[in-house]
């Protein structure tokens, strides 16, 4: 479905995601899903509270996720 928001675990990405990554993607998928680039001045906040939620659910998948062969990994 989109095309840019890439892959954020090992070892398709040598280290771990950073927050600014999984935010952008976050960002990415919200602008997709809603067809806005920028939401109105009237979605901005439930536009925002996609973009966190799906963030903090990404983190929780991402420290979740155990790729055969590695450490599970740890977000601070």
């Amino acid at each position: 479905m989109c095309r840019s928001i890439k892959t954020l675990r090992p070892p398709v990405i040598p280290e771990e995601a950073t927050e600014e990554e999984i935010r952008a993607a976050a960002l990415q998928y919200v602008r997709k899903v809603s067809g806005f680039r920028a939401p109105a001045a009237h979605n901005r906040e439930v536009f925002d509270r996609a973009v966190e939620e799906i963030a903090a659910s990404t983190m929780r998948l991402l420290d979740g996720i155990e790729v055969r062969g590695a450490a599970a990994r740890t977000h601070t």
